[in-house]
């Protein structure tokens, strides 16, 4: 009992300098943060785009229409 007391009190008493961390963290948070954003919006990009590519393979695919009989008739 006594031992977490004194573990507390000594937490809380932490002076700023113990505390530093460093710019080194910071920037690697913010790399990694970075490369987490940039992740999610190039696939939320491919799901996006992917039914406009689909269709624009389909219509490539199919060629040139031809005409049917009733339209050379007319």
């Amino acid at each position: 009992m006594m031992r977490g007391l004194v573990f507390f009190v000594l937490l809380l008493t932490a002076c700023a300098a113990q505390a530093y961390i460093g710019p080194g963290a910071g920037v690697s948070f913010f790399g990694s943060l970075w490369a987490i954003v940039i992740g999610v919006a190039l696939s939320l990009a491919a799901v996006l785009i992917w039914p406009v590519r689909w269709a624009l393979r389909r219509l490539r695919r199919r060629g040139p229409r031809t005409p049917t009989t009733s339209e050379r008739d007319a």
